[in-house]
């Protein structure tokens, strides 16, 4: 009796899932790509690297507090901020956040707003889709008058953030009314979800909705995404090549800011609303051990993450952006001031 309940006990112990070794946890933009990442470094170093898409504004919480290893976030933290934190900011990624509808009869990018005219829909002062200034936009579109309905997010999140920075950027009313902030108090009636992966569920189950979400999750999902106007005045739908021409007409390329906006930047083929996706992580670690290893996986991903990035709705950083910012890994330092062993096994 004993010994079969001791058998049972590790055959139970056995199926348990193994503890993440790093930890991490934060913005749901760019989630499927660290995981990706995560499950091709466990394969080539044995160690478990578990990512949480909790929301940027979670996972500058949790860094903060040391309750990960690293955070992700979409919105970059200023030299202050960051020092009174004592964290390390390095960006890992590149991606666009598209406005969606569910509109029926209407296929993806057949839909046409200027960022004005976005800004006044998400502001809740467009109320139907047949209504004349989306006519004006879109000649020849058979628009339903269906009552328009806004999907939001309902956590802390970085690509809400620069959601509303893009909007506030294209209309003076909307910065005035709403502004631009990771949880904005958006006026009348919205309908809130959690994460990219909720907005996304949300959009799907409501007719005439409109919402936002990053590039990815319309590949994958099928989703139907809008065509924006861009700075050059051109009609875009949201694609790798558009990230690319907006990184290579910003200062993140000119000068190598890595915190430079990609918000509607020049070129033809820009797409207005791209993001850059950050990781935070101690620059003082308390345990030299672990923070080796999330370095070591984070250094990983500089090196073998391009491959890995591809087909994935995102763009990587350049190569000589990610050559300069390689070498702020060696400004962390334990707490004795030694220098971390984040090199490659």
């Amino acid at each position: 009796m004993l010994r079969t309940a001791l058998l049972a006990l590790l055959l139970a112990l056995c199926t348990l899932p193994a503890q993440a070794q790093v930890q991490g946890s934060g913005a749901s933009f760019p989630s499927k790509v660290y995981e990706r990442w995560a499950q091709a470094y466990e394969k080539d170093s044995g160690v478990r690297v578990d990512y949480r898409a909790t929301g940027s504004g979670e996972g500058l919480k949790k860094i903060s507090a040391r309750a990960v290893h690293f955070g992700g976030s979409d919105t970059p933290l200023s030299a202050s901020e960051l020092e009174q934190r004592r964290l390390v900011q390095i960006p890992m990624l590149v991606g666009g956040i598209v406005p969606v509808v569910n509109l029926p009869g209407v296929a993806a990018n057949r839909l046409q707003l200027s960022g004005e005219l976005l800004a006044a829909i998400m502001a809740g002062e467009v109320l139907r889709w047949n209504d004349a200034r989306i006519a004006a936009q879109n000649p020849g579109l058979a628009l339903p008058a269906l009552r328009i309905r806004r999907v939001v997010r309902a956590d802390k999140s970085g690509s809400t953030e620069g959601f509303t920075r893009y909007l506030a950027l294209s209309s003076a009313a909307f910065a005035e009314r709403v502004g631009a902030s990771q949880l904005p108090h958006w006026p009348g009636e919205v309908l809130a979800a959690e994460g990219n992966d909720g907005v996304s569920a949300a959009l799907k189950a409501n007719e005439g909705a409109i919402g936002y979400v990053s590039y990815d999750r319309v590949v994958r999902e099928k989703l139907i995404g809008v065509s924006l106007r861009n700075a050059d005045g051109q009609w875009v739908a949201a694609s790798d090549q558009g990230f690319r021409s907006a990184i290579r007409h910003s200062d993140l390329a000119a000068q190598g800011k890595d915190t430079a906006s990609l918000l509607n930047r020049p070129g033809a083929d820009s797409w207005p609303i791209t993001l850059t996706s950050f990781v935070l992580f101690d620059a003082r670690p308390q345990r030299a051990d672990s923070a080796a290893m999330t370095m070591r996986f984070l250094y990983w991903c500089f090196l073998h993450g391009d491959e890995l990035t591809r087909g994935t709705g995102f763009a990587p950083l350049t190569v000589n952006v990610q050559s300069r910012l390689s070498a702020r890994f060696a400004s962390v330092r334990a707490q004795d001031g030694g220098a971390l062993n984040y090199q490659l096994f």
